[in-house]
């Protein structure tokens, strides 16, 4: 693609507010040509706010919304060079799968519609299905009609509204690599609204996870999950261990510092927060990074790992892995992911452990924040909003 701004998606200072209420605070946001871009969050967090602000299903309170060089604040939805797909499918129950999506070919005035319908439902896999009604499909099938649909009349953008939020797990996972399979080919800029961090996670080229109606932290799914910027981030995609300590030291490019009795370290570029000697930093670290160590076999550990000592409170195995609950010192409530390849047989409940792992696995946070931000505990304590 030589054009590289024909399809971007640009929000400049974007916002919405109800009244006193401020869904969306303002934003500047730029969803390159091409990509799936996925915009995740909890309930409330105005994700589906700027999603319909891009569609032209809501005005902007300020800013503005350009696809491409072209300022499509004003327009009206049926103006836009976009098309949005819903959880609800929103087929036409009276009409076959043929009919459901050159509806809107039909609707344009265009007279032959055989050939691209054909393609469209070669491009979802449902060449066989063409001439069924939506009630004789299961729901994934139902979905990739819907996205046909959406295709044919060839947007620059596709939006999609928590498309999957209906279909049952193991159909969800299919349909998470279904999409990402129609994006890769037909390559339309894909933007997707989820609550789901396994679906964002999965499918997107980058993610912006939102939070009370701003960004908290834009990037690539890897980005995110290995060094997030806030609690909030770090707990929202996937568990995060978090030890606050003190800063003992700078030593090169590491950050030593203190949690009871234990000193640990972390790469000083994988910290936002304040290093200055006698600061509190959040050190984070991931379950499935930690190997757990029988306290008799301490001596194993090779020197220059961070270690923590504590006793097992829980163990749930859960078939690929055993994920394990300590209580420590310094950290209550501790999660350990271990593979299932050679299990001891002594790690039960009431063992004594260590704990430990690579320093250049941990990341640092500002020891302001809450450690429950982007919890469940978090989320359950928040009125919710409609976002």
């Amino acid at each position: 693609m030589t054009d590289t701004t024909r399809g971007d998606v640009r929000l400049s200072g974007i916002s919405k507010t109800y009244g006193s209420f401020t869904a969306v605070h303002p934003l500047d946001l730029t969803v390159p040509q091409g990509s799936f871009f996925a915009l995740l969050g909890a309930s409330g967090c105005g994700k589906t706010t700027t999603l319909r602000m891009i569609a032209g299903l809501e005005d902007p309170s300020s800013g503005t919304v350009h696809l491409g060089d072209q300022d499509v604040t004003s327009l009206p939805p049926y103006k836009r060079p976009v098309n949005t797909v819903f959880q609800s499918y929103a087929l036409f129950p009276h009409l076959d799968i043929f009919e459901n999506i050159a509806f809107g070919l039909r609707r344009r005035g265009v007279k032959s519609v055989k050939k691209q319908v054909g393609e469209m439902l070669d491009l979802v896999q449902l060449g066989d299905h063409a001439r069924k009604k939506p009630h004789q499909l299961s729901g994934g099938q139902q979905q990739r009609v819907a996205v046909a649909r959406a295709l044919i009349n060839h947007p620059k953008v596709l939006l999609l509204d928590e498309p999957l939020g209906a279909l049952d797990l193991k159909l969800r996972r299919q349909m998470q690599l279904e999409l990402k399979r129609i994006q890769t080919e037909v390559g339309i800029t894909f933007v997707h609204v989820t609550h789901d961090q396994e679906e964002a996670m999965t499918m997107a080229d980058q993610v912006a996870v939102m939070n009370a109606g701003r960004v908290e932290q834009l990037g690539s799914p890897a980005d995110l999950y290995e060094n997030p910027h806030s609690t909030f981030v770090a707990n929202f995609l996937g568990t995060s261990n978090l030890i606050t300590t003190e800063v003992a030291a700078m030593d090169g490019d590491r950050l030593v510092v203190k949690a009871g009795d234990a000193k640990l370290s972390l790469p000083t570029a994988r910290t936002s927060a304040d290093t200055r000697t006698g600061g509190k930093v959040l050190l984070g670290i991931r379950p499935e990074k930690i190997a757990l160590t029988h306290a008799d076999e301490a001596g194993t550990i090779p020197e220059g790992r961070n270690r923590i000592t504590g006793k097992i409170a829980q163990s749930s195995f859960i078939g690929v892995s055993t994920q394990y609950v300590i209580d420590s010192p310094v950290c209550d409530a501790f999660e350990v992911y271990a593979q299932n390849v050679e299990r001891d047989g002594r790690l039960t409940p009431g063992a004594e452990v260590v704990l430990h792992w690579n320093p250049e696995h941990s990341f640092g946070l500002d020891a302001a924040q809450s450690l429950l931000a982007g919890t469940a505990e978090a989320a359950g304590t928040e009125d919710e909003v409609t976002a």
